[in-house]
């Protein structure tokens, strides 16, 4: 029976005279499930009034609200050829023009996941979300610059991206579990006084996240535990070498290789993740969003929307990509002069850097709690941590490792404390199966209280400097900072050889 929009009810449509329609199958058969008529669009091809009235409604009312910054996109794009000397201005366009690209690949991403089956469209949805941070770290370590490649011969720390890369990978985690989650929480909780979700989606996720967590976790644990073994070479101070096979230099290498082999594991993680979800069209999962789906409380208006053709979500999935790499490349040249401009290197990475590639989803995420959809907000909170931790900072690990650049997972403590903790708080809230606006805004607080240390932590060059590091790496070796054991020891060696 046609509905108001011209679209079909039912889940068998006939054929096009090109042999396509609406709902054509393009996963593999086992992905393959029923397709949800709210996909469909009723049209076929490109339609330029239709395509740029459906990019302006968007999928809810804040979404509209974005689109009145595209203005900031073109300026982004001029300043940066204009006024390639101001640098904070081309940064701060490029940082506003990026939450409407976002925004636009996220609901393109949306069209596309309403076109397939309901979990596969879920996860598909979570994907092109998750393109813009894939974006930003592939970005960020081309650029990445190693001291004998740097052609001005700057100081040690110019052109050092990985830092930053580390941060803004659990910033991304921390961004969705605390703030994203958090506010979901708070906004249902504000329509409704208590929510109740499925433990199948909330166990999954935490323990998924639990397994991540101790990956990110064991090279920065291998590290700390065996950085105070090792001794400094001949070549470097003049010293005896006491251990000459367990030099700094050979830690380095091992934590490097030791994250190698582990974002394998990971990704292996994050197939069997995808497998799972994928198998279970039919069965908790399937049935748990439909569910949910059913009990939105903007479903009928949801439904009266327009759609995107497949050729118009092609096509802004295209246009949204191209905008959101171009301004990502510009916010990643301008992150030297952000840094010298006061903003430390973790407040970049942990907080802003994520808050503007996370965007979209976050809006998309609490328009889902405040509708009262509960399950697919925590899907959309837990999904992104999840391919993060498990697909995203693996890849740009072994990007960088096809590049030749020591992008390693040796974190500092501080951030992956943060991490293990926050997801043990989320844990905690997620396991009596409901949420009100109480849990949202601690959740919320929690990740204020994290912006706010995060501000006043040193640079990795401060931070990480433990004596040997300092020693091995420092450009003057007349002028460093050791700690006092370390003192002492030396100071025994040189009476030895004395």
């Amino acid at each position: 029976m046609p509905t108001s929009n011209g679209d079909v009810h039912g889940h068998d449509s006939h054929d096009t005279s090109d042999g396509s329609n609406e709902n054509t199958a393009l996963l593999p058969s086992f992905l393959r499930g029923e397709v949800a008529h709210e996909g469909e669009s009723g049209r076929h091809g490109f339609h330029a009034r239709h395509f740029f009235s459906v990019t302006y409604k968007s999928s809810n009312v804040v979404s509209r609200y974005v689109n009145f910054l595209w203005p900031f996109v073109p300026l982004a794009i001029i300043f940066r050829y204009a006024l390639s000397n101001h640098p904070l201005l081309i940064f701060g366009m490029a940082y506003v023009g990026m939450i409407p690209s976002a925004n636009l690949l996220g609901f393109a991403g949306q069209e596309f996941a309403k076109k397939m089956p309901k979990v596969a469209g879920t996860l598909i949805e979570t994907t092109f979300g998750s393109l813009v941070e894939i974006i930003l770290f592939v970005v960020l370590i081309v650029k990445h610059r190693e001291p004998g490649e740097r052609e001005d011969g700057g100081n040690a720390d110019e052109g050092n991206l990985i830092p930053i890369i580390q941060a803004a990978i659990l910033g991304s985690i921390l961004t969705n579990l605390l703030l994203c989650l958090g506010l979901c929480f708070f906004v249902g909780g504000l329509r409704k006084t208590t929510q109740k979700f499925h433990s199948a989606i909330s166990e999954t996720g935490n323990g998924l996240l639990l397994v991540a967590a101790f990956g990110l976790l064991i090279p920065s644990a291998f590290y700390s535990a065996l950085k105070g073994e090792t001794t400094i070479s001949k070549s470097s101070l003049g010293f005896v070498i006491l251990k000459d096979k367990f030099t700094p230099e050979t830690l380095q290498r091992d934590i490097l290789k030791i994250s190698q082999v582990t974002s394998i594991v990971l990704i292996v993680a994050f197939g069997c993740y995808l497998l799972f979800n994928a198998r279970s069209q039919h069965s908790v999962f399937h049935e748990v969003i439909e569910m949910d789906e059913h009990g939105d409380l903007d479903r009928e208006e949801d439904e009266a929307r327009m759609r995107y053709t497949g050729t118009e979500t092609t096509v802004a999935l295209v246009i949204s990509l191209a905008l959101v790499t171009l301004l990502l490349i510009y916010l990643v040249e301008q992150i030297e002069a952000v840094v010298h401009s006061g903003v430390p290197d973790q407040f970049l990475g942990l907080i802003l850097l994520p808050l503007v590639e996370k965007a979209a989803e976050h809006l998309t995420a609490i328009d889902e709690a405040y509708d009262g959809v509960i399950n697919v907000a925590l899907f959309h909170c837990l999904g992104p941590s999840i391919q993060t931790a498990l697909f995203n900072a693996p890849l740009v690990v072994i990007v960088g490792w096809m590049l030749n650049k020591p992008m390693d997972l040796n974190f500092e403590i501080f951030m992956i404390v943060l991490v293990v903790l926050g997801i043990l708080v989320v844990g905690n809230f997620l396991r009596d199966g409901e949420s009100n606006w109480l849990e949202g805004a601690l959740l919320v607080i929690v990740y204020v209280i994290i912006a706010i240390a995060s501000w006043y932590y040193p640079n990795p060059d401060v931070a990480t400097s433990n004596g040997i590091e300092g020693l091995a790496t420092a450009a003057d070796p007349k002028n460093v900072t050791i700690d006092t054991a370390l003192l002492r020891d030396l100071l025994r060696m040189a009476n030895l050889q004395a």
